[in-house]
């Protein structure tokens, strides 16, 4: 195994960290504006707090598929013909709660403002759950051939262990998008009942954590194969989750923020270490997908390292810039249609 396969191993892992640790809060504000908001006013308000953002934070995900094409193209085959039904369902979420964003501003009476707002919050809520099922199914392992082609059937996709997945990153990402509405909401009403919500909703979290490692060590081989850094990351996780607990109750919200977002990180993190150096795990002996007959020539990962390292710097920094330009907190306000 190279050092270019390698990197662009770590490289997809960062990219996707990088889409749910930004688009996790976007996807946490698309649910509580059906299960926290009360009125248009508020709802206006938590839209506003992600308007400048959420679609270039998807951005990270059309960068960690496009990478996955060029560098690893047989993983990118398998995965996406594999879990066909999956990412095509996660794309019409995506489209829909795009749209709906601008098609709400746009009615002009209430019933359909609040058609589209349901379904920007349904579909929040669906995007992180088909992913953390899609990830869980990737690790736990697949029906794969000799070919790296997948026949898997309903109970494959769908287990204990990956609808617990599943579960866990769509809470994961409310309680998130939860703390960055602390951050982005001026004190009121709403601001004291996010806080209500995140009294009642770390204790929650607290057991799907520990409900998705025990079905970690039953599903997959990660205690068996690297049982040192599986419990390390396990660890890491709940001690960042208490202690966002513990500062969301003194009311530090940046640091709240930070610590779950870095749950979110370790997370991640967790997926791909147990992972390597496989790409997605088979359920029959020999049948995985390694890393090292999944990527492209040489060549190829040399001058995409190239292009992509001279280009990531010049993303990140627009990106810091976006986020500073648009710091204000926002305030809860009657808007006119």
């Amino acid at each position: 195994m190279t050092g270019y396969q390698m990197l662009w191993f770590v490289l997809i892992a960062v990219l996707f960290a990088g889409f749910f640790f930004l688009e996790g809060f976007d996807f946490g504000i698309g649910m509580s504006l059906k299960t926290l908001a009360k009125g248009e006013a508020e709802e206006d308000a938590l839209i506003r707090s992600i308007g400048p953002h959420w679609d270039g934070n998807e951005v990270w995900l059309i960068t960690a598929g496009g990478a996955m094409f060029a560098a690893m193209p047989f993983w990118y085959a398998s995965l996406f013909s594999g879990f066909y039904l999956i990412l095509f369902a996660i794309l019409i979420c995506l489209i829909y709660r795009g749209v709906s964003f601008e098609f709400r501003e746009q009615m002009r009476t209430v019933k359909f403002r609040n058609l589209w707002t349901t379904i920007s919050s349904i579909t929040s809520m669906l995007v992180p759950f088909l992913f953390g099922l899609l990830f869980t199914d990737v690790v736990q392992g697949m029906p794969l051939d000799v070919h790296g082609d997948m026949s898997a059937g309903f109970w494959d996709y769908f287990n204990i262990f990956s609808v617990i997945g599943g579960v866990a990153l769509s809470l994961l990402s409310y309680v998130h998008g939860l703390n960055y509405a602390r951050l982005k909401i001026t004190s009121g009403s709403l601001h004291d009942r996010i806080q209500k919500q995140l009294k009642v909703l770390y204790p929650v979290l607290l057991i799907g954590e520990v409900a998705f490692a025990i079905t970690l060590f039953i599903y997959t081989d990660f205690f068996v194969q690297k049982p040192v850094i599986t419990v390390a990351l396990l660890v890491a996780i709940v001690v960042l989750t208490v202690l966002a607990w513990t500062v969301t109750l003194k009311q530090k919200n940046t640091l709240a923020f930070i610590m779950l977002g870095l749950v979110i990180i370790v997370l991640v993190a967790l997926l791909f270490t147990g992972l390597f150096p496989r790409v997605i795990v088979g359920n029959e002996a020999g049948m995985s997908i390694l890393l090292k007959n999944a990527t492209s020539t040489p060549y190829t990962l040399k001058w995409m390292t190239i292009i992509s390292l001279t280009a990531l710097p010049i993303v990140l920094a627009y990106q810091i810039w976006s986020f500073y330009v648009f710091r204000d907190r926002i305030h809860v306000k009657k808007m006119s249609y």
